[in-house]
């Protein structure tokens, strides 16, 4: 009995149980990380089906920012302390994987559109997203060179904070910290990955306080949302008990992922002919613009070969919106808020000019050039230069859950292009290797030039268009 008691002892032992006990619980960071996004990932799932969830969302509070809020509660640095910063570290390398699936689904969850008759509506939305990149450029200059105490130290780099950080996301935030460190400001990251996770609970926060403003003075769609799912419901389940579909589904999201990875590696590959400054912008380049490539080819390849019944668009929504969902969720929750105490004068002070810009950017474009449905063109742009592409999804889904206002088409068209040149694009990488090389002076007043160029463009061309209809 005693040594079958000793055999039982040393295979416990061996088997790293002990390590499990009391306080040692929360020690394997991985096992509770796992556990703790397992848990998430359910309630994000079935919480939307509560009535109270379709209420909150109702009034423009997804449970996404919730479960965030909550996150950060829990968190190391909240107020129970449950999650220790181990598990938040892990978290924290979450955002880029999840955004890749949302830039994958992107595309493929939906026909391509046609663009007979929304060549101006696309062109006036890609206007919009170039004013709003090229300002936070000018506005975070200005605010480095006229803002800013001396006492902080600042280095002319933090010019591209704003929109590294708010359209790029934390996927660009962590490729342009790498270029922030060999240029010499060692805290450009860490104070990139925090604008990242400002903007996205800001554009969250703000996003649906301007959603229950548009429901309760008439500006946005009033369909009902909990009428939206109700209808989806009935055809999830048969979608989702088919693990064939969903394989398959899935299959697609990875294959237009691998796509784009497997193009910025021959980018890579071929860059050292190229030159060393031209290779020095290509290593820095982002997945996600060739991510939403691949995402758009697997698609047309699938319409001309018609071959369409393989790709379910509801399944591909879902997976789209889990990891718009998902990716909120741990961005917020692994927001090390050590970095924000530390630095949130600079932080505060970026965030507010950055929104007091794309507020009245968008209130420009939202006055003088939309047409029609301003409100919900206007939001999801909101959310995508303050809090990525899946902030601007988010709000769209809340605001027009049935896509009345063909906002979508016209959003995911416009990106193929601004995606190439901002939110992580060419813009986006050369910016820093341009204020090292010719200063943050000449650098402001170039993107102030054409920032203010493309407002008036798009005041012209929009004159123009409306006298051809006279």
């Amino acid at each position: 009995m005693f040594i079958n008691l000793d055999l039982g002892v040393y295979i416990l032992k061996s088997l790293n149980i002990f390590s499990l006990q009391n306080k040692d619980i929360f020690s394997n960071s991985l096992l509770i990380s796992f556990f703790g996004l397992l848990i998430i990932f359910f309630l994000l799932i079935f919480g939307r089906k509560f009535k109270l969830a379709v209420q909150l969302e109702r009034f423009g509070l997804p449970i996404a920012v919730i479960s965030g809020i909550i996150g950060i509660s829990i968190g190391p640095f909240g107020a129970i302390h449950f999650l220790p910063k181990e598990t938040i570290n892990v978290w924290s390398n979450f955002p880029t994987p999840l955004l890749s699936l949302v830039f994958a689904t992107l595309m493929m969850g939906r026909p391509i559109p046609n663009i007979n008759g929304l060549v101006k509506p696309i062109f006036n939305q890609f206007l919009l997203a170039l004013a709003l990149g090229f300002g936070q450029f000018f506005v975070g200059g200005l605010v480095v060179k006229y803002f800013l105490p001396p006492s902080m130290n600042s280095n002319p780099l933090m010019g591209c904070l704003i929109e590294v950080g708010f359209e790029g996301g934390h996927g660009a935030a962590s490729i342009i910290g790498e270029s922030f460190n060999k240029l010499g400001f060692q805290n450009g990251l860490d104070l990139g990955l925090a604008m990242a996770t400002m903007g996205l609970l800001s554009s969250s926060i703000l996003g649906s306080i301007f959603i229950f403003l548009g429901r309760t003075f008439g500006l946005s769609n009033n369909e009902e949302i909990l009428e939206q799912r109700e209808n989806l419901k009935e055809k999830k389940l048969g979608i989702l008990g088919d693990l064939r579909i969903f394989i398959i589904n899935l299959g697609f999201s990875g294959l237009a992922i691998s796509f784009g990875v497997l193009l910025l590696k021959y980018l890579r590959y071929i860059s050292s002919s190229f030159g060393d400054f031209s290779k020095e912008i290509i290593f820095s380049l982002p997945v996600f613009p060739f991510i939403l490539i691949g995402s758009l080819l697997i698609r047309y390849i699938l319409e001309k070969t018609k071959n369409t019944e393989f790709i379910s668009n509801i399944l591909q929504r879902e997976i789209g919106i889990l990891s718009t969902d998902l990716l909120i969720f741990t961005a917020m929750a692994s927001l090390d808020i050590a970095v924000v105490f530390e630095n949130w004068l600079l932080i505060l002070v970026f965030t507010i000019f950055g929104l007091f810009w794309n507020l009245i950017c968008i209130s420009y474009f939202a006055y003088f050039i939309f047409d029609d449905y301003w409100f919900e063109k206007s939001l999801i742009e909101f959310g995508n230069s303050t809090g990525v592409v899946a902030s601007g999804l988010l709000l769209l889904r809340l605001a027009d859950p049935k896509n009345i206002s063909k906002t979508l088409p016209i959003f995911t068209s416009k990106q193929l292009f601004a995606q190439l040149i901002l939110s992580g694009g060419l813009f986006t990488v050369l910016a820093p290797l341009m204020i090292s090389k010719i200063g943050l002076d000449y650098w402001t007043e170039i993107c102030a030039l054409i920032t203010f160029l493309i407002l008036f463009i798009a005041l012209i061309f929009n004159k123009i268009e409306m006298k051809k209809f006279q």
